[in-house]
């Protein structure tokens, strides 16, 4: 009698769970298959290289807080001026891509590191740099990357590296 109870509950709240899912953007609708990285991001190069944008959802947390593993996606064009505080997806090493934030250009050098990384930088050539993050799209909206509200916030989440540890810390608990 338990179980028969516990099917129909379980049942009945079935649709009440999967609106929250999809609301709260925990849950897509469509069928998810996942490619490995070095595939796709290649074949996402190839098209940016092309002149196409990419879309691309976001896997991993060292772009946190501004970016969500497996919540967020973001549009990748090409780069044609590559400035200081951009989010681009570079390959760091054949068939190694990541998606970091710029935080200097020597010459054709570049350095990168990601948001919700306290230290370690990786370095790449201009050429490896295969775009650009024009957009961030969230569940529930889209935040230009010009926007000047969110390079605000990059620049203060910068200068906040000696004590990002423990922001990243308490984010965590949070979230």
């Amino acid at each position: 009698m338990k179980e028969i109870l516990r099917r129909l509950l379980r049942f009945l709240m079935t649709p009440i769970r999967r609106r929250y899912r999809q609301r709260n953007g925990m849950e897509n609708t469509c069928q998810r298959k996942e490619i490995p990285n070095e595939i796709l991001l290649g074949l996402a190069r190839e098209m940016i290289e092309e002149g196409h944008s990419a879309t691309i959802s976001v896997k991993g947390y060292s772009m946190r807080p501004f970016l969500e593993n497996q919540r967020d996606k973001v549009k990748l064009e090409p780069c044609i001026e590559l400035k200081k505080l951009d989010a681009v997806l570079a390959e760091i090493s054949p068939g190694h891509y990541v998606l970091h934030r710029v935080i200097a250009v020597n010459g054709q050098d570049v350095t990168l590191m990601g948001d919700g990384n306290v230290r370690g930088t990786e370095q790449c050539r201009i050429s490896d740099v295969a775009g650009v993050v024009t957009e961030y799209i969230r569940p529930n909206r889209i935040i230009m990357a010009s926007d000047k509200r969110l390079i605000r916030r990059i620049r203060i989440w910068q200068r906040l590296l000696p004590i990002r540890r423990y922001l990243l810390f308490v984010y965590k608990a949070v979230i």
